[in-house]
């Protein structure tokens, strides 16, 4: 009976060694050899979540600051972003470096969405002027088929914008930032239709 005993319990020590031994599996945690285990975030899942405007890069200027020492060099950048139906914004960055000045402005452009409401067949519902400083920029609706018919900084606007029929023409100041200045002024005249009957009948 004795011995019985002893081996019972000799068994019973080698059990409680082996389980220590083991590692311990916690909650959802799987073994270190087991491979099926929770799928870790993808960093490119984050980024197309991210993606839900297109960036382009409109000017790029490299400026100085003159100092005691001597003069510090660094870049501006100007951004326009647009997810292509109705929402679009821009902005004008400084940094030492041209690919976080197109960061920063990138951001700041996110900071600042402007939303128009496109007509039938991507277009503008009525023709705009819009001004800012020394120019003036002509925005006139056109029919399906005629494309964007603008320059470098009112088209970048106008495509990321979602409109895909205009005839521009700019008058005045060619740089680049009053350019899309005075585009943004003109977009934000825009009315729909029933904003315009809704004014006719306020009139008569």
């Amino acid at each position: 009976m004795e011995e019985e005993k002893k081996e019972v319990v000799a068994n019973e020590v080698e059990e409680a060694k082996q389980a220590e031994s083991k590692p311990v599996n916690s909650g959802n945690r799987r073994p270190r050899g087991d491979r099926k285990g929770p799928r870790r975030p993808d960093k490119r899942d984050a980024h197309k979540e991210q993606k839900e405007f297109e960036e382009r890069v409109v000017y790029i200027n490299r400026v100085s600051k003159t100092v005691k020492g001597g003069r510090r060099m660094k870049f501006t950048a100007l951004v326009v972003i647009g997810d292509r139906k109705g929402r679009y914004g821009f902005a004008l960055a400084k940094a030492s470096e041209v690919p976080d000045a197109i960061k920063k402005a990138g951001e700041a452009a996110r900071k600042n969405l402007h939303t128009i409401k496109l007509s039938k067949g991507a277009t503008l519902s009525h023709e705009v002027i819009g001004k800012f400083g020394a120019c003036k920029v002509y925005l006139k609706p056109a029919p399906e088929g005629t494309g964007v018919v603008a320059g470098g900084p009112v088209r970048a606007i106008l495509e990321l914008a979602g409109v895909q029929n205009v005839c521009s023409k700019v008058y005045g100041s060619r740089a680049s930032i009053n350019v899309i200045r005075a585009t943004n002024e003109g977009l934000s005249q825009l009315k729909s239709y029933a904003e315009v009957k809704a004014l006719r009948s306020q009139a008569e």
